[in-house]
């Protein structure tokens, strides 16, 4: 896959059902590269990748300016449990977290306003996975 990306990284990007067009949300980004190695698979489809590090962001922003240029990947410094579609932002089709507190158990409180932002960035039938499976686990949204 890429150099950037361990082992694990490249098994949970691979393992994302990723097609060319598609919408894709990254929660909880860090340094930004799963989010450019789905970047180069998604062709002209788009990625957001939050955190809410702000050092975190600006590794991101230094590691994905190439992919930001393009228009193929944006970034947003932002927790999993506030965020929220911009005015006019398109939902996404699918979104993703690796190592996330509030979505893996860690931060119970914090993972249900997660979810429910999420379920509300995703459009009908989006899906949410996160690591912790073999290498992944798809999330069933209530909505």
């Amino acid at each position: 896959m890429s150099e950037d990306l361990s082992a694990r990284l490249a098994a949970i990007v691979e393992a994302l059902p990723l097609r060319p067009g598609l919408r894709v949300l990254e929660i909880g980004c860090g340094p930004g590269a799963a989010a450019r190695a789905v970047a180069r698979r998604i062709g002209d489809g788009h990625v957001l990748a939050i955190d809410r590090s702000a050092k975190a962001i600006g590794q991101a922003r230094s590691a994905c300016a190439e992919e930001i240029r393009a228009g193929r990947l944006s970034l947003r410094q932002v927790a999993a449990e506030a965020f929220a579609l911009e005015a006019g932002e398109a939902p996404f089709d699918l979104a993703f977290a690796v190592r996330v507190g509030a979505l893996d158990g860690r931060h119970p409180q914090a993972g249900k306003l997660a979810l429910d932002r999420i379920a509300a960035a995703l459009r009908p039938g989006g899906r949410l996975f996160i690591d912790g499976g073999d290498p992944l686990r798809e999330i069933v949204l209530e909505r």
